[in-house]
């Protein structure tokens, strides 16, 4: 399956919650969830009923890969990794998805959004380790630093995200530093400090059928 490239707002619509897809939109009043908080579509209002076990459980996955921005082949790839991890299952599944590069970025608050997180990878804008890494999965290990170039640290949509950052706070697993627009893996998160929207559980339970 290809990656998602049409309105990323139907996607939260769908979900019924904010996955924060559209970086300072969602926090404004023009969040579409806040005007139309149903399902996208001419019979969105209507879809009522209750879901069957499976459907709650896909709509987790869905949920996670939306958020993440990740495909469904990485995702497996992700849960089968988990899987071998000692620990928690589901808990491993998202301590690897918050230490995807991409994720650190929009987390240290670089980027407004992940997807815009994930241009500024691809782009060459980042080191690690004081080298150049544009692969948005690469996996930030404790302690790596991870910095904007010097040459891109000016840019309006950087500039812009940490002044937004900087109101919401940031995240106690993190380390910054808004004037070299670095920072560093501290730990790994626990599970409801990253404050995303998923039962982790569905998504074992899902996969593991």
């Amino acid at each position: 399956m290809a990656r998602y490239r049409g309105p990323v707002c139907k996607l939260c619509r769908a979900d019924g919650i904010k996955l924060f897809l559209k970086g300072k939109k969602c926090l404004s009043a023009k969040c579409p969830i806040n005007k139309r908080n149903y399902p996208p579509g001419m019979h969105g209002q209507r879809r009522t009923g209750k879901q069957s076990d499976y459907a709650a459980q896909l709509r987790e996955k869905q949920k996670a890969k939306r958020t993440y921005g990740v495909l469904e082949r990485q995702f497996r790839r992700y849960y089968h990794e988990a899987t071998r991890m000692t620990g928690i299952t589901g808990v491993n599944l998202f301590h690897l998805l918050e230490r995807r590069l991409d994720n650190v970025i929009y987390r240290l608050g670089f980027a407004a959004s992940r997807a815009q997180a994930r241009q500024l990878v691809r782009h060459n804008h980042v080191l690690v380790n004081g080298r150049r890494v544009n692969i948005p999965s690469y996996l930030v290990r404790i302690g790596e630093p991870v910095q904007v170039i010097e040459a891109s640290r000016q840019l309006t949509s950087i500039q812009e995200s940490l002044n937004l950052r900087k109101s919401m706070g940031g995240y106690p697993w993190l380390e910054r530093n808004d004037e070299e627009c670095s920072g560093r893996l501290l730990r790994l998160p626990n599970i409801d400090e990253m404050a995303v929207p998923v039962k982790e559980q569905l998504i074992v339970e899902l996969y593991s059928k």
